[in-house]
């Protein structure tokens, strides 16, 4: 009893672990065959860090496995220091070195697709925006929400999904909400006042009412995998927009450790719950490797993007400079959010 109990609680972690690594192996994947694909010599793919559990070289390139499943890397020839290797790195022309750079995000939203796609073909009908029915006693009803109607947007935000209903419930400071509904052909706003609920110490509005569904065909499942998908990355850009303005604090944000203790939580949920999640992941972590953050993908392409505009590098000795001062900056926040993340154990 006591082994079942302690796996019961040891593998949701492990899950999220070895999630988190397959966000990573997917990242330099796409790093590695994009530069396959561009004739950029590869010295190392490795998957995992630390000291090699085995290795086997093909070609130019040793693939190995590392004992700490808490990262990965592809080493490419040239990428980090000039090389007169004719295969090397900095040797390709901009444009090849620019999808090189790019491909690890985009590997990132691909699997973040997939995945939705995946919860999509699960499910047994596509969800839409329009109200079907009120769970009982429920406060929206009698705020003037009906049934039948078609939500278009909530607090100024466009509605496109059910996802996006959820998300305009949740960005709510308080139990009432702006609804610009879609009524007998006619578009009438009004406010919405809900239930509230707490949870982990804030007040969320609880969502007293469910929509219809539609049957699905091979067409309404690609459609609508591909609007959760762009429901996602718009959670992301939101989630940002909050942060900036102050409406969350740096204790709302988590790290590597609140991420897979939310990861883990939601495997102990449902597997829906749990793919939700990681899809909203993958694109976050793919998104923020393209912002122009220096020691970031983005900003690689950044600098690529302006050697080719201008035909000018930016010197060696300012790129180095900038990067590591971005990477004492970053890591700086990771312990910051890491410490945050362990207090919350605590607490």
């Amino acid at each position: 009893m006591k082994l079942f109990t302690a796996w019961s609680s040891f593998y949701p972690i492990l899950i999220a672990i070895l999630f988190f690594e397959l966000i990573i192996v997917i990242h330099e994947g796409g790093h590695f065959v994009a530069a396959k694909l561009m004739k950029i010599k590869v010295n190392e793919f490795a998957i995992g860090m630390g000291p090699k559990i085995f290795s086997f070289k093909k070609g130019d390139t040793r693939y190995s496995l590392r004992c700490l499943p808490i990262g990965g890397y592809c080493a490419m020839e040239g990428e980090d220091e000039d090389s007169e290797d004719s295969g090397s790195f900095s040797k390709k022309s901009v444009p090849a070195r620019m999808f090189v750079v790019v491909m690890g995000a985009v590997m990132n939203l691909i699997l973040g697709f997939v995945i939705i796609l995946c919860i999509v073909c699960n499910q047994q009908l596509i969800g839409t925006t329009t109200v079907a029915e009120f769970a009982e006693n429920a406060v929206s009803s009698q705020s003037g929400l009906q049934a039948y109607d078609t939500i278009k947007s909530i607090d100024g935000m466009r509605i496109f999904t059910a996802t996006d209903i959820q998300t305009g419930l949740s960005r709510s400071p308080d139990d009432t909400v702006r609804m610009v509904v879609e009524r007998d052909g006619k578009r009438e706003s009004f406010d919405v006042t809900f239930a509230t609920e707490e949870y982990e110490g804030k007040q969320i509005i609880n969502m007293d009412f469910v929509l219809f569904g539609k049957q699905k065909t091979p067409l309404s499942v690609l459609k609508n995998s591909a609007q959760v998908f762009i429901s996602f990355t718009r959670m992301v850009f939101l989630s940002l927009h909050d942060l900036l303005a102050g409406r969350y604090g740096l204790s709302d944000i988590s790290g590597p450790v609140g991420a897979v203790s939310i990861v883990s939580k939601s495997v102990k949920i449902s597997w829906f719950s749990m793919c939700r999640i990681m899809a909203l992941l993958t694109i976050n972590i793919g998104l923020f490797n393209l912002f122009p953050i220096p020691a970031l993908d983005g900003w690689r392409f950044f600098l690529l993007l302006g050697e080719l505009i201008f035909k000018r590098k930016l010197p060696a000795k300012w790129e180095y400079a900038i990067n590591a001062a971005g990477i004492i900056v970053l890591l700086g926040f990771m312990v910051v959010i890491t410490f945050s993340d362990i207090s919350k154990f605590f607490k």
